[in-house]
Order: C-alpha cells, then sequence, then structure tokens
C-alpha cells in the first residue's frame, strides 16, 4: 500500500553527553534510586493491569539531541523523539495519555507545525497510552509494526495505530526520511527501532534500556534467545546516537556493549534454569553486567526464560 509522504506499508538510566546538546547537562539526567524505584514500580502496575493504568503524573524534560532532533523524557514512561520540519512534526512514541496536553506543550516549545505522524516502537502502554489522545487532538497518522499492532488488539488498549508495516518503512516528511525497522524479536514480537539518518540517530524502543535490567514480555512473544542476534542487526544500520527506551541519551558504543550484556544473561539465565524455574531468579548472576533489578523485572521474565531456554 502507497501512502502520501509514507513508503511501502501495510494497512491494518547514568549520566551519558551527547554532542551538540545545548540543553543538557549531565545532571539533567541523572536519577536517584528513589524515583527510579518509584518510576519501576508504576511500570510493573501498568503491565499488570492490562498496560493501560498510568502511574502518578511525572513533569516531562525536553533535551536537545541534535539540531533537528529532540527527545520529552521522564523516569515514568519511554522516551519521546521530535523531529519538526517546515511540513509537520513526527514523533516516536507518545508515552502515557495523561502525558498528551504536556507533550503538546513541549512539542510547541520547539515548533508551531502540526504532528503529521507517530512512529510507535511496540505496543507497551507506556509508548502508545497517548495515541487516543493524539487522534483526537492532532491530525497525526501512527505507524507500528503488524504484530504490535495485534498486540494492542488482543489487550484491548486504545488508540490503534492506523497504519502497520511488516519489515521497514519510511516516512517522507519536510524534506526529511525516518524509517523504522523490525529486525526481530526480543523485548517482544513487535519492536521496532526508528533511523534518523540525516541525524544519525537511533531511537531503539525497548530494545535497549538504558541503566536497568530488560523485560522479556513473553506475552508478547518477547526472546531472550533471539534479542542478542536482533541487536547484531541493529546494530548493522548507520548511526551514532542512540535514544534508548528509557534512561539517558547514549552512544552507538553503549548500545554494543548492552547487546553483548544480552548474551551474556542469556548464557547465565541457561544455567540458572538448569535447577528449575523455581527460585532461578535467585540464582542468576548478574555481576559485571550493568544490569540493575532492584525492581524485579527479570524475575518476572524468569519463567519464561527457562521455558525457551529448555530448547536452546
Amino acid at each position: 500500500m502507497k501512502r502520501a509522504g509514507i513508503g511501502p506499508l501495510e494497512s491494518g538510566y547514568r549520566g551519558y553527553t551527547v554532542l551538540n546538546m545545548s540543553i543538557q547537562k549531565t545532571t539533567l539526567v541523572r536519577v536517584s534510586g528513589v524515583v527510579l524505584a518509584i518510576a519501576g514500580l508504576c511500570l510493573i502496575w501498568f503491565q499488570q493491569a492490562g498496560l493501560q493504568a498510568q502511574p502518578p503524573k511525572q513533569p516531562l524534560e525536553v533535551q536537545k539531541v541534535t539540531d533537528h532532533l529532540w527527545v520529552i523524557m521522564n523516569n515514568a514512561s519511554g522516551n519521546v523523539a521530535v523531529m519538526p520540519t517546515d511540513e509537520g512534526i513526527l514523533l516516536v512514541d507518545d508515552k502515557f495519555e495523561q502525558d498528551g496536553p504536556e507533550i503538546l506543550a513541549k512539542v510547541k516549545g520547539v515548533s508551531d507545525k502540526p504532528i503529521k505522524y507517530i512512529l510507535n516502537t511496540h505496543q507497551h502502554g507506556d509508548h502508545t497510552g497517548g495515541n487516543a489522545f493524539m487522534l483526537k487532538n492532532t491530525p497525526a497518522e501512527i505507524v507500528i509494526h503488524k504484530n504490535a499492532r495485534a498486540n494492542m488488539v488482543e489487550g484491548k488498549q486504545p488508540g490503534l495505530p492506523q497504519i502497520t508495516f511488516a519489515d521497514e518503512a519510511q516516512v517522507f516528511v519536510g524534506g526529511r526520511e525516518v524509517s523504522a525497522h523490525h529486525v526481530g524479536r526480543g523485548h517482544t514480537n513487535g519492536d521496532a527501532v526508528i533511523l534518523f539518518p540525516t541525524e544519525r540517530v537511533l531511537h531503539t524502543g525497548d530494545l535497549f534500556v538504558n541503566g536497568g535490567s530488560p523485560f522479556i514480555d513473553y506475552s508478547a512473544k518477547g526472546s531472550i534467545v533471539e534479542w542478542a542476534k536482533t541487536l547484531d542487526r541493529v546494530l548493522a544500520l548507520d548511526f551514532d546516537i542512540v535514544i534508548p527506551g528509557h534512561g539517558p541519551v547514549a552512544k552507538k558504543a553503549d548500545l554494543a556493549k548492552w547487546r553483548n550484556s544480552i548474551a551474556e544473561l542469556r548464557s547465565r539465565a541457561k544455567t540458572a534454569c538448569t535447577g528449575g524455574a523455581a527460585g532461578a531468579d535467585k540464582r542468576l548472576n548478574l555481576s559485571g553486567l550493568g544490569m540493575d533489578d532492584s525492581l524485579g523485572f527479570l524475575g518476572r521474565s524468569m519463567a519464561g526464560m527457562c521455558a525457551e531456554l529448555a530448547n536452546y
């Protein structure tokens, strides 16, 4: 299918410094352990409540990534990329519904053009929860991988995107190209990374969580076995700067390090699971991986990992 301005589609936590950031200071993105704990508990809350419950609202901050790209961040939900052009604005993800008005206000601080497109990285409510608000209050068309949309339908989530794609999609707005790529399973079966070629920036969604531990959503056919292989394909793309699904903006080298940690996690999980799924999270050795699982995301993934790794 062809849409105007869109390529072939199918309907349906650490302090990093990034070059050319006029707003960012390393202190801007530092997060206290207490705030992170609250944010993580909120994430567990909404995931257990069918991905639609919203945690207590947190204020949003805007950070300049390049001369043509910004990110809207807080600790309770996914990072939102903002690319303004003379023709209109493109967003990646839109947090929770309650964040919609403030997102619009922050976007207006960057550009007074309308939001034309929103690309969702996957279906979880802290990345797509603002879809319904945006569909009501902006002319935006929303694009998502076909598996992620199917997951939204199954979860009875509001704000279903109008456009899906299978492997890759391009959006052209204001003379700029943005491409969405689905290169395999990891966090879910519908993960997409969003490439801004002219900015040399990649938004990874939750295939990369900077400063925490991964959550493998087996209810959405995520995979610890496939995750590192998926990241190998992601790393083959041409970019320098990374906007993770959560946490501070990073570099490509940080994503490569995360990929290696994911591969090592798979190996260590296999060992932990040899004694059975019960208690495997207590046997899992995270030393040296740079993954803080104080919020229990790996523990919640452990039974699924053991089942998957039994055949690996």
